[in-house]
């Protein structure tokens, strides 16, 4: 088996307070970015780096961050955006150019939790790898 990650981040993990409504806005949103579901139950979601979870018995409170996905093009943050609206996320920034780097592209929406969730894409330029490759095949117990 071969699992394939980014190359920062290991892992992200979000609480949930209302888990149906974040579950939702997150599938709308990663269907539009292409990304694949690893896990998706009635507790938790997973796609990639990032895991979604209901908060547990002795929680009360929902993380807050700032979560960037990469987006193919331009069309693609468009369609991350309104995706989003329609599952729920609330407008933090609309598709649009920003002063961050010449090309850089973003939409920002608030998830359920009020996360603050984007989209961008950084202008044509090549990749290094679409991913780092894993094998975890016939590891030892």
């Amino acid at each position: 088996m071969k699992l394939h990650r980014g190359r920062l981040i290991d892992h992200v993990q979000l609480r949930a307070r209302d888990f149906p409504a974040t579950a939702k806005f997150y599938r709308a949103i990663l269907g539009t970015l292409e990304f694949p579901l690893l896990a998706d139950d009635d507790w938790h979601i997973a796609c990639d780096e990032l895991c979604i979870d209901a908060l547990g018995e002795n929680e009360s409170e929902a993380t807050h961050v700032h979560l960037a996905f990469e987006a193919r093009d331009r069309e693609t943050v468009r369609l991350f955006h309104q995706a989003g609206l329609a599952a729920g996320g609330r407008d933090n920034g609309k598709p649009g150019e920003r002063s961050y780097h010449p090309g850089y592209y973003a939409a920002f929406l608030f998830d359920p939790d009020g996360n603050n969730i984007e989209a961008v894409f950084h202008g044509p330029a090549p990749r290094s790898a679409a991913s780092v490759e894993i094998d975890i095949g016939d590891q030892p117990s």
